[in-house]
């Protein structure tokens, strides 16, 4: 009994002992007192069992030192004490590499990947190491191995990708991406990965050519063409995107429906005579398709937005708009198909026409005859109310608006019409009503409806309360309700008046962003340029700057047709403002004017 006590106090003393120098030799490597910390662990590693307490830091603290022989010498005894530990033969190829002995070292990372790829459990353990040492051609060699030796052409995929991505092999990457996307199609890892991984001009190109090669190679596969019209929407290309779609429809018999859906997608980002070209292909290809009558309405809509933004507006083109509508109806019927049509024609009317009773009494035909429809009868109350607002009638415009609130509920539809009500206290100077409905609105579920609340709100927030009166918010909250009631010249005269009167004010830029778009849409161009560069001379880090770049972009390219100004102006985009929403059309703009290569 006395014996057993007896080994029991040795063994915890023993243990203490082993506590207290393992401790005192981490301290002592911490502070960077290596010869100290040295001896100690000299003296804890004649245990083999305090191998992995002291492994990491031993082994550096004989480095720190330089004393690369006995660090050798120990790693060594650990290789063979340890076998099945190959991170130990990892840190010796490694020391070897520090200590200059080149050659030994490529020889010992020469051993170390043929030993480990026959393993999958020594890959896996060797990869974290190999990425902390920044050894990159090191792990692509043992993932590499690994495969062969496996015979799995796919095996590794994703550590590859990443390993070549480390390794600033980005086409290789790509490769590697794209295999394990043919064998897990329903994966979103390569889009991902493209995505944050393919950023500048000249791996785009890459990326584009490879795509063209694998499509050249893989004549039986549709990946390779789904993934470059993909990677073209990204960019905002719909017109390369509708070509390769064009193809996969051709070839596989698709009776236009992946054409249309790109189509929609194209007008929703207001790519208007890209998704014209898409509606009038699959109006000459399917003129039997159900989705037929969708596609010459929206083609037409397409053409109504093309001459809407298209500067100085012309009547007899608006004109033209409606007697397409009417042809439309004509020849396809009233119909859910069609019927939105009448809702283009009422608003032509009242917008562009001044023709405020036509497009009541077409607004309350269409409703008439919506039978059960009710969201196209709300649809049209909305209509309704916009018209009501050009006729200075805003209280039968609010009206209107909350009896869509009243029948939608908390749908899509209720939430375009508080967004309407909001700008309408916003127009008649309630900005404190106007911005508690907004502030609502801004955690809407439609994106688009989140962002104009969010844009308004903020508005509001920023620039009331600066003056006792909120005189320079009324004035231009009244002068943006012009704008709106297509009183163009009008507005004009009192934007001149409000900018003289707060050209201090924090309003300054918005006022000169809100006269540059009214003149540009009258065609006076030098004078929106002025105000453009008024934005960029003075605003340069306020919200509006990449706004008001991107508008002289499209001045000097669409308008003045000076091809080397409008290139410089948008590679300025890219360079200074390379998160701008405006990014994809500029990279855009900027290849076709450099006459970059079309596949």
């Amino acid at each position: 009994m006395r014996f057993l006590n007896t080994l029991i106090i040795v063994l915890i003393c023993g243990g203490l002992s082993f506590s207290q120098d393992l401790e005192l030799a981490h301290e002592y490597f911490n502070q960077g007192e290596f010869e100290k910390a040295a001896e100690l662990y000299k003296k804890l590693s004649r245990d083999k069992q305090n191998s992995r307490s002291i492994h990491d830091n031993f082994y550096k603290t004989l480095v720190r030192l330089k004393q690369f022989k006995e660090a050798e010498e120990y790693l060594k005894k650990e290789v063979k004490d340890f076998p099945t530990l190959i991170v130990y033969r990892a840190d010796l190829a490694y020391l070897y590499e520090q200590s200059g002995d080149t050659e030994t070292a490529e020889e010992a990372y020469h051993e170390l990947v043929e030993t480990a790829a026959a393993k999958d459990a020594y890959v896996y353990q060797l990869q974290s190491f190999l990425y902390r040492t920044n050894k990159m051609d090191v792990l692509i060699d043992l993932l590499l191995r690994s495969r062969e030796l496996s015979n799995s052409p796919d095996k590794h995929n994703i550590q590859l990708a990443r390993a070549y991505l480390y390794a600033g092999k980005k086409q290789e990457m790509l490769e590697e991406v794209f295999s394990y996307g043919i064998s897990h199609p329903q994966s979103d890892y390569v889009q991902r990965t493209i995505q944050d991984n393919i950023k500048d001009e000249e791996e785009i190109t890459m990326l584009e050519r490879l795509l063209y090669t694998r499509i050249q190679e893989n004549p039986g596969s549709t990946y390779y063409n789904e993934i470059l019209i993909w990677h073209f929407v990204q960019q905002g290309d719909f017109r390369r995107a509708f070509t390769q779609a064009r193809a996969l429809d051709r070839r596989l018999a698709l009776n236009g429906i992946k054409i249309y859906e790109l189509a929609n997608l194209a007008y929703s980002n207001s790519q208007y005579r890209d998704a014209a070209r898409m509606y009038e292909y699959i109006m000459a290809e399917y003129p039997a398709a159900d989705y037929y009558a969708y596609a010459r309405r929206l083609n037409i809509q397409c053409r109504e937005q093309i001459i809407k933004n298209t500067f100085p507006l012309n009547r007899e083109d608006i004109i033209g708009l409606i007697q397409q509508y009417e042809n439309l109806l004509d020849d396809l019927g009233r119909t859910t198909k069609t019927m939105d049509a009448l809702r283009n024609m009422a608003l032509l009317h009242a917008f562009y026409l001044d023709d405020h009773e036509k497009a009541i009494n077409i607004l309350n035909e269409a409703i008439s005859q919506a039978g059960s429809n009710q969201d196209f009868k709300d649809l049209c109350k909305l209509d309704l109310g916009d018209i009501y607002i050009l006729k200075d009638e805003p209280w039968e415009a609010t009206l209107l608006y909350m009896q869509v609130e009243k029948s939608q509920k908390e749908d899509h539809l209720a939430e375009i019409a508080k967004l309407k009500n909001a700008k309408m206290y916003y127009y008649t100077g309630e900005f404190e009503l106007s911005k508690e409905v907004l502030d609502i609105l801004k955690k809407a579920t439609t994106r688009e409806i989140a962002n104009d609340a969010m844009h308004l709100s903020l508005l509001i927030q920023d620039n009331i309360g600066l003056d006792t009166t909120d005189a320079a918010m009324k004035a231009y909250a009244a002068v943006d309700l012009l704008i709106f009631q297509n009183k163009t010249e009008k507005a004009l005269v009192a934007l001149d008046s409000i900018f003289e009167l707060y050209k201090s004010h924090s309003l300054a830029d918005e006022i000169l962003w809100l006269r540059g778009n009214t003149h540009y849409k009258i065609d006076h161009l030098e004078k929106a340029l002025n105000d453009f560069d008024g934005i960029l001379d003075n605003y340069k880090y306020d919200i509006l700057a990449d706004d008001a770049l991107y508008m002289k972009a499209k001045i000097y390219d669409e308008n003045l047709k000076d091809n080397e100004k409008s290139m410089q102006l948008y590679r300025q985009i890219l360079a200074e403002f390379p998160g701008s929403i405006y990014s994809a059309m500029a990279r855009k703009k900027y290849r076709e004017l450099r006459g970059d290569f079309v596949f």
